[in-house]
């Protein structure tokens, strides 16, 4: 099962990737698998040399009742201290944004594919509109 974040590339140039792990709590990883998730909306910031994401839905599990958790809080992601130093220096001297974009697993643990960003400007925009309407009549043909 893999949840994919498929605006990130009509809305930003992906520069770099990381792979890092989530700090998940209760019920979270069984909604995960059942794909009861969304990362379009949300986005990772660094704070006190961690690493967070925010925004991110997993919806309550329906088994869970008591122990459930609650769907858009936010969760650490783990990551070498070297990547969020690297992903910190990006940050600061280019302006990019940390954007989530896939979860799946590896093996029994869930993994979130994390993107160093840069906005597309409008015109960039038209721009890929452009050639996947141009590569989608190349299949037709």
């Amino acid at each position: 099962m893999e949840i994919k974040n498929r605006k990130a590339n009509y809305l930003y140039y992906i520069l770099e990737t990381f792979e890092c792990g989530i700090e998940l709590k209760g019920t979270e990883i069984k909604s995960i698998r059942k794909g009861s998730c969304d990362i379009r909306d949300s986005f990772a910031i660094i704070k006190n040399n961690e690493v967070f994401v925010l925004n991110m839905y997993i919806a309550k599990y329906k088994e869970g009742n008591l122990f459930n958790h609650d769907e858009r809080r936010t969760r650490k992601l783990l990551l070498h201290k070297n990547e969020i130093k690297k992903l910190r220096e990006k940050k600061e001297r280019e302006g990019i944004t940390l954007v989530p974009l896939e979860i799946y697993f590896k093996g029994s643990h869930a993994k979130l594919k994390l993107g160093v960003c840069k906005g597309k400007k409008l015109y960039d925009k038209r721009e890929t509109i452009k050639k996947r309407d141009l590569e989608r009549e190349g299949r037709n043909l």
